[in-house]
Formats: structure tokens, sequence, C-alpha cells
């Protein structure tokens, strides 16, 4: 008899699910090696890494610099990207907001690595010295960063790539994080100034789109790099960091397309450059900018609702993301290729031109036609920073009223039109014959500063944008701040309520003035690009504040009762008159070194330009200060309107118990007036004789 064994039942066999890809590393990857090659491949058709034909460096810094520089590059995109994202779209409280800080400290560390390496081979290359370890190296490399331009450009990158990697580790206060972000972006801005903006007539036009170019596209390609590298600790809240990343990377498409037209145009001049070696690199960029474009246009149409109906992402979704940061490693290292690449228009520096006349000594461009009246508006200078942020403004602001109107709520229809006419007036003045004009005639520049700091801010207060912020952005439930938590958190705290009152904002708008024009800020105002940039943030601040603190309706600290805005705003409609009499009757003109040495043949004679600036100061000046004191004026009348109905009503609901208590009050004090003076007329009278 033959037994046999028992028949066992097996559970069923499932095939070992497969380990999932790094995708973080394939991205990085595709990023960084994508980027290498479109470098090589741009320094050969370009000619960037061609050999000098007196003084060759060697083939290590002629393709070690470009190589530092595209490191440094993306380094930077880590860092800002990084930052970007956990400031506002991941939450303080989970992990993902740890992971995004630590994608920003790396990479920070990257850009300070590849910055001070990016320094040395421009060291080299400018001196062609052979690397020695000796004293005499030290000191050419110790007088390279501290005397010349490029050299402290890049020691100035540097430190602050490595404040930003120390402050990424040691910080985790969203309100610190926000000031670490502007370091970081700050930090492309020495660097911005060199390379072909060096030269050219249009400098300022050419650095505000070089450096406006850098920082976006920095925070488009290091917003996505960071969610591939953070995706672990994303999890299921991949779909609203994607969409929130989406609309980042839309603001920053439209940027860096602008940026680098404006930027094509001042090298290339027409499209008959496109013939060029540096035409066929734009013409790529060109190429790889659209790609991305469909990218984004793809993410907002249907990846990011497909990845919503799904648990996680497929594996295709990670392709479709490492194709696109693959395309932003092409696009930044033709990018790098083209700063080394020979331009179309020459990019000559003032000092090498054959004769150059005073204007361009002092400007690097030529004085514009002679002046006329009507030139205002139509000679125009482009300010591409201005220019966007206003096309911004508008747009974002009726983009709220239009979300208010579809959920039924009303908007004022005179907020929207005076907002709109404030955003199309800043460019006005940012852009036409005004930008033109007023850095040869004090007298324009007289006018663009009382439109700035007295007529925009009047229209822009008016317009309520943080009421309709408050009103049309969604709030955030995830612990996140979006655009509406960090305006009203701005708003609310406790340097706006300072700088907010009522007495600091007219004391900084009155003060200002004098501070200005009368100390080294002017001259740097009028002969440096960035403090010119800094001039019509403080005019359009200081004028928020103070009109803001009297006919605002937008949240203020404090609003003083309406006699105390009256004499506040005549008080500082006398001190305007001051100055502008202390210009008209002044002697000595305030910069001559400038306004006396531009060599103009047309216009009023500098100092009696001056005096004219200064009856611009009082007359025109005071046209919104009038305007102002109406409106101070309506405002009250109304407070006053609404405050009479509102007890009306009250007396109708309660049958004027407040006016009956008031009556009964006066009746009872004058029957206690009665008895006391019965008593002291009773103790006061004389003795009666008795009878008898």
């Amino acid at each position: 008899m033959t037994t046999t064994a028992p028949e066992t039942r097996s559970a069923p066999h499932t095939a070992p699910s497969a380990a999932p890809l790094p995708w973080g590393a394939i991205g990085v990857a595709a990023l960084g090696g994508s980027a290498l090659v479109a470098v090589l491949v741009g320094l050969v058709l370009g000619g960037g890494a061609e050999a000098p034909l007196l003084t060759d460096p060697g083939a290590v810094v002629r393709y070690g610099l470009p190589i530092a520089k595209l490191a440094a590059t993306l380094g930077a995109a880590g860092a800002i990207g990084g930052l970007l994202l956990a400031l506002l779209a991941l939450a303080p409280e989970r992990l993902e907001h740890g992971r995004a800080l630590d994608v920003a400290a790396a990479s920070a560390a990257v850009w300070t690595v590849a910055s001070a390496a990016s320094a040395f081979f421009t060291f080299l290359a400018a001196y062609v010295e052979p690397v020695a370890l000796d004293d005499r190296f030290g000191r050419l490399i110790a007088a390279f960063l501290s005397t010349t331009e490029l050299g402290q450009a890049w020691l100035a990158t540097t430190l602050m790539a490595a404040a930003v990697t120390v402050l990424c580790f040691a910080v985790r206060s969203p309100a610190v994080l926000a000031g670490v972000a502007l370091v970081a972006v700050a930090a492309l801005w020495p660097v911005a100034q060199t390379g072909h903006t060096g030269g050219t007539a249009d400098h300022d036009a050419a650095v505000t789109a070089v450096y406006l170019h850098s920082v976006f596209a920095a925070a488009w390609v290091g917003g996505l790099l960071t969610i591939v590298l953070a995706r672990r600790a994303l999890a299921d809240r991949l779909p609203v960091v994607l969409a929130r990343y989406s609309t980042i990377a839309l603001v920053a498409f439209i940027v860096v397309a602008a940026s680098g037209l404006v930027s094509a145009q001042l090298r290339m001049g027409g499209l008959e450059a496109l013939a060029t070696p540096y035409g066929a690199i734009v013409a790529a960029k060109v190429v790889a900018l659209i790609g991305l474009g469909a990218f984004g246009a793809a993410y907002r149409r249907s990846l990011i609702r497909r990845l919503e109906r799904e648990q996680r992402p497929r594996t295709t979704f990670w392709i479709i993301v490492t194709a696109e940061l693959a395309l932003m490693g092409i696009a930044s290292g033709l990018a790098t290729a083209l700063a080394r690449t020979p331009t179309p228009v020459p990019q000559v520096p003032v000092d090498q031109l054959a004769d150059p006349s005073p204007a361009e000594i002092l400007t690097g461009a030529p004085l514009p036609p002679a002046f006329e009246a009507w030139r205002l508006a139509t000679e125009w200078d482009l300010n591409l920073l201005w220019a966007l942020l206003a096309g911004f403004g508008a747009f974002f602001y009726l983009a709220g009223v239009v979300r208010l109107h579809r959920r039924g709520d009303a908007w004022p229809l005179h907020r929207t039109i005076l907002w709109t006419l404030g955003m199309i007036t800043l460019v006005v003045v940012t852009s036409s014959g005004l930008a033109v004009y007023e850095r040869y005639l004090f007298s324009v520049h007289m006018l663009g500063h009382m439109v700035l700091s007295m007529g925009i801010p009047v229209m822009l207060v008016l317009g309520a944008p943080v009421t309709l912020a408050a009103r049309a952005i969604h709030a955030r439930k995830d612990g996140s701040r979006g655009p509406r938590e960090w305006i009203l958190a701005i708003v609310h705290s406790r340097f706006a309520s300072i700088v907010g009152h009522p007495l600091v904002a007219s004391v900084v708008f009155a003060v200002s003035l004098l501070v200005f024009y009368y100390s080294p800020l002017f001259s740097w105002a009028v002969s440096d690009h960035l403090g010119h940039q800094w001039m019509i943030v403080h005019f359009l601040l200081s004028g928020y504040l103070f009109v803001n603190a009297l006919i605002g309706v937008d949240p203020a600290p404090y609003r003083p009762p309406y006699p105390i805005r009256l004499i506040i705003l005549l008080a500082t409609m006398a001190f305007h008159a001051f100055f502008g009499l202390s210009l008209i009757t002044g002697t000595g003109l305030l910069l001559p070194e400038w306004f006396g040495a531009m060599g103009r043949e047309w216009g009023q004679a500098p100092l009696a330009d001056q005096q004219t600036g200064g009856g611009i100061a009082w007359s025109v000046g005071e046209i919104p200060t009038l305007v102002l004191a109406m409106l101070v004026v309506w405002s009250w009348s109304r407070a006053d309107g609404r405050e009479t109905k509102r007890l009306d009503r009250r007396a109708d609901r309660d049958g004027d118990a407040d006016l009956e208590a008031w009556n009964a009050m006066l009746a009872e004090r004058a029957a206690a007036s009665e008895r006391a003076g019965a008593r002291v007329a009773g103790r006061t009278a004389p003795d009666q004789p008795s009878g008898g």
C-alpha cells in the first residue's frame, strides 16, 4: 500500500514589485547632462571657446569658465526654486518643507563652489597667469577680486551664495526665509551687470533684461527640480503643489520670453542677424522655450487633473518631467554659450569710443533729440521691470474682479478704473519721454517725481488692492502661505504698523524730499541703474503709505480723526511749497557734475531748468494735494452721513431710547439742582420774629 503525500494548495504566485526608479537622480542627470552637452555644442558653433589670437589662457580655462558659470546657474536655480516653493507652495509643518530647504541648501552650496571657480577662471582668462602657489599669485588674485568690476561681482555672488547655504540649514521661520530668498535673488545682480551688458549704449535695458531672465528662469527650473527631488515627501499632495508651481511657471515663462526678446533685440539688431552663429543659438533657445511652453500647457490642461484622479503618478508622468528638465538644461546651456559668443551688434564700452561726448561719458548713451514738450509722448525707452510689474498688476487685479463677479459679489467700477489708470501711468512715467529726458533735465525729473509720489499713489490707494486680494484670493487651509496669506501678513506686521502710521508716513513722505535731494542719494539715483530703481520704489511706497493713511480703504494701523488728517495734509502741502521755493530761489546746482556737465545745447540752462523744477514741485505737486484734501473732506462728510443714518436706524429700532435716556438724565439733573437750591435757601433764610 502506498501512501501519497497530502495535496497542498500554494498561494498564488505574485511577481515581486519592481523597485521604484530613482527619478530624483535621473532628473538631476537629465538637467545637468543636457546642459553640459548644450553648452559645449554652443561654444563650438558660436566660437565662444576659440583661442584668442594674442593671449590664450589655455583650453582648460576657455572651456572651464563657461562650464563653471553653467554650474553656478543651475545651483542658483535650485536655491531660488527651492526657497520659492517653500514660501509659496509648501506647509512649514510638513516634511515637504524641510526637503525643499534641503534642496535649496545643497544647490546653494553648488552655487557657492561654482561661483568661486568662475571667479578663478575669470582671473586666469583676464591675467593669463600660470597657476602658482606663491605670494605674488595670491596678491594678483586679491587685487582682481577687490579692485576690478568682474572680480568684485563674482566675490559678492560667492559670499551671498555661501550665506544662503548656511541660512537654508539654520532658518525655518517663513518671514526670515523670505529674507533669505531676497538675498538669493540679489546675488544674481552683480554678475548680471557684466558680460555683454557692460558695453552697450542700452546698458540699463540690457542689465534689466539679463537680470529678470536669470531670476525667473532660476525660479522656473529650480521649482521643477525641487518637486522631483522632494517627490517622496510630497506623497498625495503632488497635484496641489504641482498646480501651485504651474502658476509660478506661467509667470516665469512670460518674463523669460519678454526679457529674452529684449536682450536679443539689443544684441542682434534685426532678423538678418539670425544668419550669424549668435542668431543660430538664439533661434535654438527660442525653440527650447516654445517646447517648455508646450509642457506648461500640458500641465495646466491635463496632467494635473490626471494626477488628481490617480493615487500616485505613473511612470509616464515622471518621464515627461524628466524630458522637461532635459529641455530646461538645453536652454540653460545655450544661454551660457550665448554669453561667450560674439554679438552681431558690437558691444563697445564708452571708454573705447573714438570721441565720446560728455553725455556718453556720464550716461553711456548719446544725447536724445532736442527737447520739446511733445517729445514726452513720442520718445520711449522701455523699462522692462516696471512694464512687467504694471502688466501683472493690472492682470491679477482684473482677474480678482472677474472672480468676484462670477460668484455674485460686487466690486465698485471706479476702483477698477483707478487701479488700471495707475498701472498705465506707471508705465508712462518709467518708459516714456519722462524717463528719456529726466537724466538730462531736472525739470522733467521733478515732474516724474511728482507723478510717482503723489499722482499714482492716489489712484492705487483708491483701487483698494489689499481688500480685493483678501476677498478674491482663495485662503489656504493646509498651513502653507499663498499670495493672500503673505499680503495679509505683511499688512498686519509690526513693521507695516510703524511705517504706515500717519505721523511716520507723513514725516517720511515730507522729509525724504530734503534727505534725497540734498544727500548722495540723489547722485546715486541719477547715475546708477540700481539707484534709479530704488528711487522709483521709494517714491511709490512713501506716497502710497501717506495717501493710504489719509483716504485709504485698505487696512491701516491707525487713522486719525478727519480734522487731524486735514492738518497733516496742509502741513505736508506747506513743506512741499517750502521745498519748491527753495529750488526756485536757489543759486547753486544740486548736481553740477551731472546736470551741468551734459554738454547739451538745447533746453534751458541747468540752473534755470532747476528753478523750473522747483516751480513744478510747488505748483504741479500741489494739484494732487488739493485732490487729496477734497477727498478727505468728502470722506469726512460721508462718514458723518453714515453715522447719522446709523443713529436714525437705531432710534427707529429702540424708540429713540438714547434720546429719552438723555432727556431723563437732564431732567434728573435739573430736579437735583432745584432740590439743592431749596436746601441752601432754607439754611440761609433769616429767623422770623415771634408773634404777640
